[in-house]
């Protein structure tokens, strides 16, 4: 018998762009739930917390920005992968020379 390989799996990372669903520690016992898009990492006086867009429900947080601090983040759940965004290089510029 010829075992085949396992399929391989995609690469599990959290690029901005991705829609996600961020448990987190909040007030007494209860879990923060921020559902919208992960905008990317932020850091405030050293310490890093994940930018996401919320979509509400309630209708008045749709578009805001939550920070949620990543010591306090109990689960992310990604629910729609963004594509990661390819790397930039700059082109060298290229002095004037006498060859045009």
């Amino acid at each position: 018998m010829n075992a085949s390989p396992p399929p391989k799996r995609p690469i599990v990372a959290l690029t901005p762009g991705s829609r996600v669903r961020v448990h987190s520690a909040g007030p007494e016992e209860a879990a923060l739930v921020s559902t919208g898009l992960f905008r990317g990492l932020v850091s405030i006086g050293g310490d890093n917390a994940l930018a996401i867009e919320l979509e509400g429900p309630p209708p008045e947080e749709k578009g805001m920005v939550r920070l949620v601090p990543v010591p306090a983040v109990l689960a992310v759940d990604i629910l729609e992968a963004g594509k990661p965004e390819e790397e930039k290089r700059a082109e060298p510029a290229q002095s004037p020379g006498y060859f045009r």
